[in-house]
C-alpha cells in the first residue's frame, strides 16, 4: 500500500513541501506556524485539512496558494521551486494555475453573478466574447443558468458560494484551493456544495485542497491531513473516496 503522503512511489506530485516552516515575529516574541511541514499532493487529488485553530492548516493553505511565503524549506509546484520566484511571478503563478473559494465568498456587491465569474478573466486580458462565453457555461456548470444579472444581494448564501465556485473554476485552474467552503451554509446548503466540489474533482480532474474542520465535509475527500501544533499529524486516505 502506497503512502498518501507520497503518493506512490515513482509518482510525480503536483505540489511537494519540505520541511517548511513559518514564523512571525522574532525574539521572544516569535510564533512557529509552521514547524517542519512535509506534504506531497498529487495532480487529480481531493484533500481535507484539518485541525484545531492555531494548528497551521491555514498558513500552509496561504503558501500553497502563493498568497504567502515560507521561512524555511522546499516548496515546489510542478518542480518550480515557489520560494525562489519573484513576487510578480508568484502573482502570475496564483493568476494562471490557482483557484479560491473562500468562507465569505469574497463577491463583488456591486456586480452580478456574471461579472463577477468574469473577474479572473479580465485579469488574464481573455477578450470580452471569450470570457462573457466561459463564465455563462461556469455559471450553468453550478446550476445557476438564469442567474446570471442578479446581484449578490440577491442570492441565497448557498447561490452566492456557487457563483464563487464558478468564479475559480471559469479559468480551468490545476488546483482549486477552499477554505472553509461552508463555514456560513446549512447543512443542505453545504452538502449540495461539497457534491459540485467532488464533482468537479472527479469529471475535470481539478486538484481540491480544502480546509475544514467539519468531519462530515470532509469524508468527501480521497484523503485527510491532520494539523496539530505547525506539524502534520496524520494523512489518511479514505478507501471509499480514493
Amino acid at each position: 500500500m502506497s503512502d498518501a503522503r507520497t503518493g506512490g512511489a515513482g509518482a510525480q506530485a503536483l505540489i511537494r513541501m519540505r520541511a517548511i516552516t513559518k514564523v512571525y515575529g522574532a525574539g521572544q516574541a516569535a510564533m512557529h506556524a509552521l514547524r517542519g511541514i512535509d506534504l506531497a499532493i498529487h495532480s487529480g487529488e481531493f484533500v481535507a485539512v484539518m485541525g484545531p485553530s492555531g494548528s497551521g492548516k491555514s498558513t500552509c493553505m496561504n503558501i500553497l496558494g502563493c498568497l504567502d511565503t515560507p521561512s524555511g524549506g522546499s516548496y515546489r509546484f510542478q518542480e518550480i521551486e515557489v520560494p525562489s520566484l519573484t513576487r510578480r511571478q508568484r502573482a502570475l503563478l496564483r493568476r494562471h494555475r490557482f483557484g479560491f473559494v473562500f468562507q465569505g465568498y469574497n463577491l463583488l456587491p456591486r456586480t452580478t453573478a456574471l461579472e463577477n465569474v468574469e473577474l479572473p478573466l479580465m485579469y488574464r486580458g481573455t477578450p470580452l466574447r471569450e470570457r462573457r462565453e466561459l463564465a455563462l457555461g461556469a455559471l450553468a456548470d453550478v446550476g445557476l443558468s438564469g442567474w446570471e444579472q442578479h446581484r449578490p444581494g440577491e442570492l441565497s448564501g448557498g447561490q452566492q458560494q456557487r457563483v464563487a465556485i464558478a468564479r475559480a473554476i471559469v479559468t480551468a485552474p490545476a488546483v482549486l484551493l477552499a477554505d472553509e467552503p461552508t463555514g456560513n451554509l446549512d447543512s443542505i446548503r453545504s452538502h449540495e456544495v461539497m457534491e459540485l466540489l467532488r464533482g468537479f474533482n472527479r469529471r475535470s480532474g481539478v486538484t481540491i485542497v480544502m480546509v475544514t474542520h467539519e468531519a462530515d465535509m470532509a469524508a468527501y475527500a480521497g484523503r485527510v491531513v491532520q494539523f496539530a501544533d505547525g506539524l502534520v499529524a496524520s494523512d489518511v486516505r479514505q478507501a471509499e473516496n480514493a
